[in-house]
């Protein structure tokens, strides 16, 4: 709808659509792929999983919930926008990210502050920024950037006065 197909990088539109087609492999071949696609996948997950249960418990036990109050809890009004900032330079899953949130939330933190957080965690991290980068021209990314951050604090704001 805005027409930014052009600050896409080339390459992107050279890739064939349907290449290495699932159907057309017999069952036990799918189970066998299904099977290597699942360990690349959790090999590549766990240590974000551990690392995020790491950070709540961290969170959990030693951050001061006056701390967490201070800073994003619902008596300031910049809550979910510092969220969002202070989720930018990390980086995990969604899977990772839950137990930190799940700490967040216990502290007393607004659910739309956790989730803003959440949100920038999983969609607005460098490293994030850094691969969409390699199919996005700094213009597209740019444009990306400030659509997915204006849409999560919108979203953080919008459910801290619904919850």
């Amino acid at each position: 709808m805005l027409k930014l197909e052009k600050w896409v990088e080339p390459f992107v539109w050279e890739v064939p659509v349907g290449a290495g087609d699932v159907e057309a492999m017999p069952l036990r071949a799918r189970l066998a792929e299904g099977w290597r696609s699942t360990r690349e996948i959790m090999g590549k997950v766990w240590p974000y999983i551990v690392g995020g249960i790491a950070a709540g418990a961290f969170i959990h036990g030693f951050v001061p919930g006056d701390l967490v109050m201070r800073w994003a809890g619902p008596g300031n009004p910049f809550a979910v926008p510092v969220a969002v900032l202070l989720g930018v330079p990390l980086y995990a899953n969604v899977a990772g990210v839950l137990p930190i949130t799940e700490a967040l939330a216990g502290k007393g933190m607004p659910l739309g502050t956790v989730l803003a957080f959440t949100m920038a965690v999983t969609a607005l991290s460098a490293p994030e920024m850094i691969i969409l980068r390699n199919v996005l021209r700094p213009q597209l990314l740019a444009v990306f950037i400030a659509v997915m951050t204006a849409g999560i604090i919108a979203v953080g704001y919008l459910f801290n006065v619904v919850l």
